[in-house]
């Protein structure tokens, strides 16, 4: 039987963050099997575990093979669910480093003491990008949201940023606009799978390096995801990319409190590094 562990990630509190599975040892899982533990175990996001391609390097016993199952499909890249697993893992073989071979890329993993007996974990992302929307996509993602023109903040263009997954990243002008979340599941949906959408992050900036952030994720079949590490690796390169901060920075993005599930994701960024970095506390649930 296959082991399946619960972890929450971006929080040490079991009843905050991002719930994800964990599957150590995924070694005798085809797709099918994982997709239906996934959709079984119904959280966004469940990580498996194999053995690392020949030639990926990493210490001995720190570097796997990682791939990333929402209940309705296979995701190329999860932030939560491989700071969850680096988690797992260091609790099991210790803090250090750790290397994951991802369908999105080579991804390391940091883990450390959290300073609260707990532990902590952060990735380094593949290197990003951003790309426009066209006006006419925008528009259809507007009215899927039931946002209007006037509910964007004009300082955040829209954009599809990328940084393991694709997101389109829109600017909500009040926090009270980003709190009434109510949207057309089905039609954003089928945007979302059009431009190849993972989710779709709302910001709302609440300070110089203070966000809040929430992200519809129909395409997984949930309808939000309370802590979005890719999400938010790809929101950082974009706010590097338009200005909003430097690119030096540490940015602390506020997420899942609209969901009763409230989680604190850091992310920094360095001038001499174009990836990002996403870091956050870990904990099992019960």
């Amino acid at each position: 039987m296959t082991d399946v562990l619960r972890y929450t990630a971006f929080s040490d509190d079991p009843a905050g963050g991002n719930p994800a599975g964990v599957v150590l040892d995924a070694a005798g899982l085809d797709e099918a099997a994982m997709l239906e533990i996934a959709a079984g175990l119904g959280y966004s996001e469940t990580a498996f575990l194999t053995a690392p391609p020949e030639g990926l390097g990493g210490a001995e016993g720190r570097a796997f093979t990682v791939r990333y199952f929402s209940p309705k499909a296979e995701v190329p890249f999860c932030g939560h669910a491989t700071v969850a697993t680096a988690v797992a893992l260091g609790e099991r073989i210790g803090p250090g480093e750790l290397l994951f071979a991802t369908k999105a890329g080579t991804v390391p993993v940091s883990v450390t003491d959290g300073g609260t007996g707990g532990l902590r974990a952060v990735l380094t992302s593949v290197e990003p990008h951003t790309e426009d929307v066209d006006p006419a996509d925008l528009a259809e993602a507007l009215a899927a949201l039931d946002w209007r023109a006037a509910d964007l903040d004009p300082r955040f263009p829209a954009r599809i940023a990328y940084a393991g997954a694709r997101h389109l990243v829109l600017g909500a002008a009040t926090r009270a606009r980003l709190a009434d979340l109510a949207y057309d599941f089905d039609r954003l949906e089928a945007l979302m799978r059009r431009l190849d959408l993972t989710t779709v992050q709302l910001v709302h900036r609440a300070g110089p390096a203070q966000f809040h952030v929430r992200d519809p994720f129909p395409v997984g079949g949930v309808f939000e995801d309370p802590a979005t590490g890719a999400a938010a690796a790809a929101f950082g390169a974009y706010a590097r990319e338009v200005g909003l901060v430097p690119a030096d920075a540490v940015l602390t993005l506020h997420q899942g409190e609209d969901m009763g599930r409230p989680g604190l994701l850091t992310v920094e960024l360095r001038s001499d590094d174009p990836r990002v970095r996403v870091g956050g506390a870990g904990t099992r649930i019960p």
